[in-house]
């Protein structure tokens, strides 16, 4: 008789801990000191680093501490070999009378005019143009461009690379085997710029949203242009505003019930200011989210609405606690206009039930309010934007109706003519192909609506469709 032994392990989830490596090192840094006890401490935050390679080969903050290690070691003339002794705290010493609290200015408010964005450009210029990108929910991306998408993205993403600053993003599963997402780590690093900032590091994750840099500091460093870096929080544990003047750019980072939003004010020029060309694609706030990572508001609408149609549920109920009428109207309590903003609530609140959301939709359209310098641009609705990839945009020139963020085609009749006129509610008339001829100029007689199997509504002509 065979017998066979199943063994059960417990699952270990392997977390990155690379900030545990950066505190160590900086609580064991003297500030003052022989050379070889730096040099020590360098190598002990060197070798904990390297041990966590594993787990945090993804992580922004791991490959920045790399850097930041090489760096240190060149600048300190240390060996890679020599003693790398466990690095313990310091103590500091004992003080005659308590100092009284210092603010975090310990060096000119004002700085160098090459740290002012806006003072060190030429005279006579045109003033900057700032852009704005926007990550929250579930999660939707508004673009530098201001397109907006929805995307999938579990896992480690890249917001922003630039010569200035990184941004990255972790995204976990709403709820289990769910394609919907939510962020719940976010890394930025704020590069060495001339004699205004030292390189610093922000991180933040569910449930720790610091009011300082990685290092304790809430500016830039010891350079004369320091305080042109700053952090400051506004609710604590809630909101957090960094301001980096030196490259005329504000980053807002909020908690909202378990998630974190993202939202940055940049200039154009910073902006496009990258090194990797070939690899730009990849920043989300640059060009947006891969085609194979984006989802279809429209498709997913239609699977709702068929789900909780007649005979399909009891009426009232939904899967995740809304239906599709009750999630409009939670949404239009704090967002009365029906915008993407709106429509973006309405999916989170279905796809998972977390009222939450509701928050994380008005507040990310606060920070557009606040950072987005265009007044016009505040709102977007689907006929202002590219929601989907650049052949989806091609497509939907050839049939419009394939293409609607929730929104359903209205027809209006010109008798005078014999005439059919469709659009899509809220925008202008539509044309069947690439030209600027409206559907209204096809005979009535000749073109039909079709409901779709997906929701949506199609053209036909005769007994074709018409694509």
């Amino acid at each position: 008789m065979d017998v066979h032994i199943l063994f059960v392990f417990p699952v270990v989830t392997l977390q990155c801990k690379i900030l545990k490596c950066n505190s160590e090192f900086w609580a064991s840094t003297p500030s003052s000191g022989p050379k070889e006890e730096f040099c020590t401490a360098l190598r002990a935050y060197n070798s904990c680093v390297r041990r966590t390679a594993r787990t945090c080969r993804g992580d922004l903050a791991y490959h920045s501490a790399q850097h930041g290690i090489e760096d240190l070691m060149t600048q300190h003339n240390c060996s890679k070999e020599g003693p790398t002794t466990q690095p313990r705290a310091r103590t500091p010493p004992p003080q005659a009378l308590p100092l009284p609290p210092q603010p975090d200015t310990h060096v000119p408010s004002d700085g160098p005019e090459v740290c002012h964005y806006e003072r060190s450009l030429p005279r006579h210029t045109a003033p900057p143009n700032y852009t704005h990108c926007g990550f929250f929910g579930d999660p939707h991306l508004r673009t530098f461009s201001d397109n907006f998408q929805t995307c999938k993205v579990e896992g480690a993403w890249p917001l922003i690379h630039n010569k200035y600053l990184s941004v990255q993003v972790t995204n976990t599963p709403v709820l289990p085997g769910s394609a919907a997402t939510a962020t719940s780590k976010l890394t930025i690093i704020f590069k060495n710029f001339q004699e205004c900032v030292d390189q610093k590091m922000y991180h933040a994750e569910t449930d720790e949203l610091p009011a300082a840099f990685a290092d304790g500091s809430k500016n830039g460093g010891e350079r004369h242009g320091a305080n042109t870096l700053r952090v400051v929080e506004r609710v604590p544990g809630q909101h957090v505003e960094i301001q980096a003047r030196y490259i005329g750019t504000t980053i807002v980072v909020r908690q909202v019930g378990r998630y974190l939003t993202f939202a940055v004010r940049m200039p154009e020029e910073v902006v496009n200011s990258v090194e990797d060309q070939e690899n730009q694609d990849l920043y989300l706030c640059l060009h947006g989210c891969p085609a194979n990572q984006r989802i279809d508001f429209r498709t997913f609408r239609g699977r709702v609405v068929e789900s909780q149609g007649p005979g399909r549920a009891r009426p009232g109920v939904a899967a995740h606690g809304f239906t599709y009428q009750s999630a409009m109207a939670m949404c239009k309590e704090r967002l009365p206009v029906e915008d993407l903003y709106f429509q973006s609530c309405v999916f989170d609140l279905l796809s998972s039930g977390d009222i939450n959301f509701t928050l994380a939709a008005y507040y990310a359209f606060e920070d557009v309010k606040m950072l987005h310098s265009n007044k016009e641009k505040h709102h977007l609705f689907e006929r202002d934007t590219g929601m989907f990839n650049t052949a989806s945009r091609r497509s939907s020139r050839r049939s419009p109706f394939t293409l609607g963020f929730w929104s359903y085609a209205s027809h209006h009749t010109r008798p005078s003519h014999g005439l059919i006129c469709l659009s899509l509610s809220n925008g202008p008339p539509l044309s069947s192909t690439g030209a600027d001829v409206p559907l209204c100029a096809l005979p009535r007689s000749s073109c039909r609506l079709q409901a779709g199997e997906d929701g949506g509504t199609k053209l036909w002509k005769g007994g074709s469709e018409l694509d």
